[in-house]
């Protein structure tokens, strides 16, 4: 199993990234949420610095097929 990991997609906010990593995780994809707004005292930095949604290398091209899913959905 790798444990190389990549950053699957960027948003400009963390309910956003939730949201697809909801979506991720009922497809039985493990992905975690990277984000630098310290520590949520400073929430604008989401958007120059946005929120990073990460999986393992291996799971990459199901993750972009459910996301690319919802993005059609909207």
């Amino acid at each position: 199993m790798s444990q190389e990991v990549v950053i699957v997609k960027i948003f400009s906010h963390e309910a956003e990234a939730e949201m697809a990593q909801q979506l991720l995780h009922d497809a039985g994809v493990q992905s975690f949420i990277f984000k630098d707004d310290a520590g949520g005292m400073e929430p604008y930095l989401q958007l120059t610095h946005g929120v990073r949604l990460v999986i393992n290398r291996e799971d990459a091209v199901r993750a972009q097929e459910i996301l690319r899913d919802l993005e059609d959905t909207n």
